[in-house]
């Protein structure tokens, strides 16, 4: 199982907690991760990343190892800590304004 932690705004619109569990079939990418995420939670479908072309929203961010995956390529397979849960994928919402 990859453990996720979500941000606040997501945890609320998916009624979780914090830190949620999903199960990925084949390589561990944030693609993966993030279609087993929507699986399980329908509702977050377009606040992560756009619809159609599934690119990444602006001002989230990825965090795998406590290293930055964000514009990495989707089928980057993240390291063996995160595909073993031993680290959870973090998924930031980057604070912006001045």
């Amino acid at each position: 199982m990859i453990r996720v932690i979500l941000p606040f705004h997501l945890q609320t619109l998916a009624g979780c907690e914090r830190e949620v569990t999903v199960a990925v079939d084949g390589a561990v990418t944030v693609g993966s991760v993030l279609d087993a995420l929507e699986a399980l939670y329908p509702m977050l479908r377009g606040t992560i990343r756009e619809h159609l072309s599934l690119r990444n929203r602006p001002r989230i961010r990825f965090f795998a190892d406590n290293k930055d995956v964000t514009h990495t390529a989707p089928d980057t397979v993240l390291p063996d800590s995160v595909a073993c849960g031993e680290q959870p994928l973090r998924i930031v919402g980057a604070v912006s304004g001045g």
